[in-house]
Parts: C-alpha cells; sequence; structure tokens
C-alpha cells in the first residue's frame, strides 16, 4: 500500500490543453444541439464547426510542440502495450499521462472529429446550407460526405463520448482523479516522472498557434462560392 508520503504531485496537463479539453467539450456539445434542433439553429452549427476546427489544428500542432505529457509522442503505444495493459499488466508510468486505453480512446476522438468536421464542410442539405467546401468537390462527393456526416459520423461520435465518459466516471471511482488533474493540471502519483513544462512562455507560444489555427479555419469558412 502507498501512504500519502509516497505520492508525488506533478504538473501533467498545462494550461492550454487544459483550456483545449473544455473549449472542445463546449463546442461539441453546441454542435450536437444546433444539429438536433435543425432549422435556423444550422447557421450554430457551422460556426461551432469551424471553432471545432480551429480546436483541432491547435491540438494537433501541440501534440508536437506542446507539454511533455500533451505531445503525442508521449501516449503513442506498441499493441503490445496496450494488450499487456489490458491484461492487468500495466507499468506504473501509465498512470502519468494517458494509459494506452486512454490513448486509443483520444486518437479515436480526435480522428472522428477530424473526420466529422471535414464532411460538414462538404455536405449540403439540400435546403438552405451547404458547407463552403462542396462547389469545389465533385456531387458523388458531396452525396457521400453528407451521408458520413449525418447519419454515420454522428452516431460514431456519440457511441465514443458515452464510452469516453463512462471511462472517467470508472476511475474516478477508483480514485483516478482524471476530472480534478484536467481542471488544475497535477496528478499524484507514486512514479517518478517528468512534469510537464507549463509558464508564460509556452502559454504565449499555445495563444500563437490558437490565433493561426483560428485563422486557418475562418479562411475555410471563406471558400464558400458567391451566393452562399
Amino acid at each position: 500500500m502507498y501512504t500519502r508520503q509516497d505520492l508525488k504531485t506533478v504538473r501533467i496537463w498545462d494550461l492550454p490543453t487544459r483550456l483545449f479539453h473544455w473549449a472542445l467539450v463546449v463546442c461539441v456539445t453546441g454542435l450536437a444541439v444546433s444539429g438536433l434542433i435543425g432549422g435556423s439553429a444550422l447557421a450554430w452549427h457551422f460556426w461551432f464547426g469551424y471553432a471545432v476546427l480551429a480546436l483541432l489544428l491547435f491540438r494537433i500542432v501541440w501534440g508536437l510542440v506542446g507539454g511533455r505529457w500533451s505531445r503525442f509522442a508521449a501516449f503513442i503505444y506498441a499493441p503490445q502495450s496496450l494488450l499487456n495493459y489490458l491484461g492487468g499488466k500495466g507499468k506504473p508510468e501509465h498512470s502519468a499521462g494517458h494509459s494506452p486505453l486512454g490513448a486509443l480512446s483520444v486518437f479515436a476522438l480526435l480522428a472522428f472529429l477530424l473526420a466529422q468536421v471535414a464532411t460538414g464542410l462538404m455536405s449540403d442539405d439540400e435546403i438552405a446550407f451547404s458547407g463552403p467546401l462542396t462547389h469545389l468537390v465533385s456531387n458523388a462527393t458531396v452525396q457521400l460526405a453528407t451521408f458520413y456526416h449525418a447519419d454515420v459520423g454522428k452516431w460514431v461520435l456519440l457511441s465514443l463520448v458515452l464510452l469516453h465518459l463512462g471511462a472517467i466516471a470508472y476511475y474516478q471511482r477508483r480514485k483516478h482523479r482524471l476530472l480534478q488533474a484536467m481542471l488544475h493540471g497535477d496528478k499524484a502519483l507514486v512514479v517518478a516522472v517528468a512534469s510537464s513544462r507549463d509558464d508564460a512562455v509556452t502559454r504565449m507560444i499555445a495563444a500563437l498557434v490558437l490565433a493561426l489555427a483560428g485563422g486557418a479555419a475562418y479562411w475555410v469558412s471563406t471558400l464558400a462560392a458567391p451566393g452562399f
């Protein structure tokens, strides 16, 4: 058994990663609600979509240059590591950032969110709204993108989100405090690991990356054909 004296408080999630996480929660919720309401709310659906695009672009870059545990390199595991973890043979350091199973969930969510945003940009509801890229691709591509966006992708994402929430609830009951760590950034660990850099310089870099990502998302929004 470990005592409180054995635990070491380590900064795992830097502030930019935490803000990204909660902003994504808000925007994905907004996407789901506006998409469900439909009608004039679809205008909000588009703006939430552009916001998610900006956040995803930010996260991709931050996964390369962000804090130690926010970088993709920190949670890319070999298949054997995942099998060992599922078999109860995980390593102590797996409790620091994303575990092998958690990493799989993160990559799946990012990939399917990108697919959902990309297909939304090429979708057409044939009533009042069409994505800014519809005039740049073939009709067959528009039809396929619309079908995936409206009838496939959203259900895949809902399933992944529910699994994600279920995993968080499970680990919260096992005293892993995942929610708290994503609020204040720190974890109490029994294994000594390097902390994530999280200071004024890294936060300024993150702000610059987010500004560039936001600019890229806005540029995409301007690509609609005249009259749309």
